[in-house]
């Protein structure tokens, strides 16, 4: 299955590395129009596990898939493909309020 992430919700803590300091995403899944919210962690398993592939698209219309990450410290998180540049283009997504 494939998702497309549409938001995300900030715990509103610093955090040093800003990944963690995203808790859930909203997805939607745009062949079936399903959508749902889903956690960090569990987002994470579900990626590295082959389950699926989530994606975000940026306001230029590029597509970055997300790739599933667990820092020295056994968090998990996860990052676009454009995680070297300045900023990673999944902060540009609108917040869930």
């Amino acid at each position: 299955m494939s998702v497309r992430i549409i938001s995300l919700k900030k715990d509103g803590k610093p955090h040093e590395n800003p990944y963690l300091s995203i808790d859930y995403f909203e997805w939607i899944n745009e062949r079936i129009k399903v959508n749902g919210i889903i956690d960090r962690a569990e987002i994470c398993d579900w990626l590295r596990n082959g389950k699926g592939e989530a994606y975000i698209i940026d306001d230029a219309g590029h597509k970055y898939n997300l790739i599933p990450v667990i820092s020295p410290d056994g968090n998990k998180y996860v990052v676009t493909e454009t995680d070297k540049e300045a900023s990673d283009a999944l902060f540009l997504l609108p917040e869930i309020i």
